[in-house]
């Protein structure tokens, strides 16, 4: 099954999720794997320290309850990046 689930709208620079919150849904739908994807307002896509603490956060998490994170896409002005193929997780 595939399925994508807005887990939280964010204000102009913050969002506030928790893993527990990432992990909800997929748990429900019996996921194997998720990926985590957010927009950057600013239009630069670079990852900011926060995003990579985040995705380490999460990842830890997926590991401990058996739901692997593939990758952590950042979206915006028609671009993206990932933090996979730049090797940030």
């Amino acid at each position: 099954m595939t399925a994508l689930e807005v887990v939280s709208i964010g204000s102009l620079d913050a969002a506030l999720v928790t893993p527990r919150e990432i992990f909800k849904s997929a748990i429900l739908s019996n996921s194997a794997c998720i990926i985590l994807a957010h927009a950057h307002p600013s239009g630069d896509t670079t990852p900011s320290q926060d995003d990579i603490e985040f995705t380490a956060r999460v990842k830890s998490a997926g590991e401990i309850i058996g739901i692997e994170l593939l990758d952590h896409i950042i979206v915006a002005d028609g671009q993206h990046y990932s933090l996979r193929e730049n090797g940030l997780m």
